[in-house]
């Protein structure tokens, strides 16, 4: 075989490749909101000088770089007059603000207690907000509304569409 030839062969095939194959064209990914670790069986436990003022606790849980995500999330907020707690199922915890999800049940220790779909409560307000239906009840008073808003430290509620049974107490003189 000719030498000619065979640069001529070499050289069309190469040609050919240059031409009918394209290169690939790889994207990177950014990850920027890669979780940090996962834990079962999960509690976190907030302390000060004053003792215990926050304790979370849940099936499972999620740590991301600004935020814990919780399942089946079961959340006593200390640090005021009452304390609160809250259970759902499945929660955020992001910069002292807690959203809540699912069948969520809001609790003071005397006895006040709202449950509702989707609850937002700020730590450092202790307001918490519920968008959609409630029922707020303590003892045999019972509340029913839309878009609660509940302040914990002031102890003051206000809603929306509220329809409302209560029992008045007579004074005896």
């Amino acid at each position: 075989m000719n030498l000619n030839i065979f640069f001529i062969i070499v050289s069309a095939g190469l040609l050919m490749i240059y031409f009918l194959f394209k290169p690939l064209s790889i994207k990177e990914q950014k990850f920027t909101d890669v979780p940090l670790f996962n834990i079962f069986s999960f509690t976190m436990y907030e302390l000060n000088n004053k003792g215990l003022i926050t304790l979370m606790s849940g099936t499972e849980a999620t740590r991301y770089t600004n935020r814990y995500v919780v399942n089946l999330i079961d959340y006593t907020d200390n640090s005021k007059n009452y304390i609160a707690n809250m259970k759902a199922n499945s929660g955020i915890y992001k910069n002292e603000i807690v959203t809540l999800e699912g069948d969520v049940v809001y609790y003071r220790e005397d006895g006040l207690t709202f449950e509702t779909q989707k609850a937002v409560y700020n730590k450092k307000t202790s307001i918490t907000n519920a968008d959609g239906k409630y029922l707020l009840y303590q003892n045999s008073d019972r509340v029913i509304g839309t878009q609660l808003k509940y302040n914990n430290l002031l102890e003051q509620v206000s809603s929306k569409d509220v329809v409302a049974k209560y029992q008045l107490k007579e004074e005896h003189k």
